[in-house]
């Protein structure tokens, strides 16, 4: 049974920082590109940034610099480092496995308030 298990979420004050872990089972995520999106209130769920199976990162113009992503192939996790966040950053974000199927997380919440 495929199964992804988000972490690291919360509220936090602009300018501070979060690391989003997603740990996956049921498959190794070795052979797959990740990506993580968010989804704000009222708002189209967006990609945030994307990680190669050979570890080549991508991010979106609105996280460059501030956002890195990376993984553990051994532990089958996908991480987002989050940097610098800003009220603007406040949303549900969700790891997804490329590819076909898609294989989405159950999201977790992100607030950034001061």
């Amino acid at each position: 049974q495929v199964q992804f298990v988000e972490s690291g979420g919360g509220l936090v004050q602009p300018g501070g920082s979060l690391r989003l872990s997603c740990e996956a089972s049921g498959f190794s995520i070795s052979t797959y590109s990740m990506s993580w999106f968010r989804q704000a209130p009222g708002k189209e769920r967006e990609l945030v940034a994307g990680i190669s199976s050979s570890g080549v990162p991508d991010y979106a113009n609105f996280v460059k610099g501030r956002f890195t992503i990376s993984r553990d192939d051994a532990q089958s996790t996908v991480y987002l480092q989050m940097n610098s966040l800003e009220v603007e950053d406040t949303a549900v974000y969700y790891c997804r496995k490329n590819g076909v199927p898609l294989w989405w997380g159950q999201g977790i919440q992100v607030t950034v308030s001061s």
